[in-house]
């Protein structure tokens, strides 16, 4: 169960923080973000070497797409495409809004249950797929949202009704300081307190955890800043991302 948190601030500078920990088997193979797919060339993310897809990226249009499972639907079935492949064709959009319309009119039972997050300066949207029919897309409201395998801020989630008050009390933190500073999201980020299915950052049990994580932030004007965790975000030092060139 994946987790991405979002801060939607019309009008700041900073319209847009989301911060993800990536759950996943840990013996699955993967590469950190880049501009690994020749057929999108605008396109920096994580590579999932098994599927060929990614779980998070953006485009030099400064559009971010992310993609978590739904309830009861981890792992490959036979049939199913790959949800890596949705991150892909949302942000082969030059915009939030016109990512957001690709991926509502697609046909929903062609993958197992998904979630996700689009978002640009302009704001950022929830898309449910319920493995039938066509996917449903939920503007978020200004504040913090936390999306995990459920709705946003659902409360039946562990990890959000644990953490997202947290969030809440939480000063954001301020990317004109990153990587250097340590700020209260990050270390929440990090935390591997709490019981099984509540735990922000996920011990790996049985071979799953949490293997890697992001920070992200898109501004009114300029350049996104991209900070990726190669591992879990308690050991692995936040690098910045490379991006290409708009």
């Amino acid at each position: 169960m994946c987790t991405v948190v979002v801060l939607l601030r019309p009008e700041h500078p900073w319209p847009i923080l989301l911060i993800a920990n990536r759950d996943e088997s840990v013996d699955r193979a993967w590469d950190p973000p880049a501009a690994w797919w020749p057929e999108y060339p605008d396109v920096v993310a994580g590579r999932d070497r098994t599927a060929g897809g990614t779980w998070m990226g953006l485009n030099t249009h400064g559009v971010t797409a992310a993609v978590l499972n739904r309830p009861g639907s981890l792992g490959p079935v036979a049939g199913k495409r790959s949800r890596g492949e949705l991150p892909l064709l949302a942000l082969a959009r030059t915009t939030a809004s016109d990512a957001v319309d690709a991926i509502v009119s697609l046909d929903a039972s062609q993958w197992r249950g998904f979630n996700m997050v689009i978002a640009d300066r302009s704001g950022a949207t929830f898309v449910r797929g319920a493995g039938h029919g066509g996917p449903s897309a939920h503007r978020l409201m200004p504040g913090v949202s936390m999306v995990t395998a459920h709705d946003p801020n659902d409360e039946e989630s562990p990890r959000v009704a644990r953490h997202l008050s947290r969030f809440r009390a939480a000063a954001p933190p301020d990317p004109a300081n990153w990587p250097a500073n340590r700020d209260a999201w990050r270390a929440i980020l990090a935390d591997r307190s709490g019981p099984a299915g509540a735990q922000m950052n996920v011990e790996a049990r049985g071979g799953f955890g949490t293997v890697c994580s992001s920070l992200l932030a898109i501004p009114a004007s300029g350049d996104p800043v991209w900070l990726f965790a190669a591992g879990a975000p308690d050991q692995a030092p936040f690098e910045p991302v490379r991006l290409p060139a708009r």
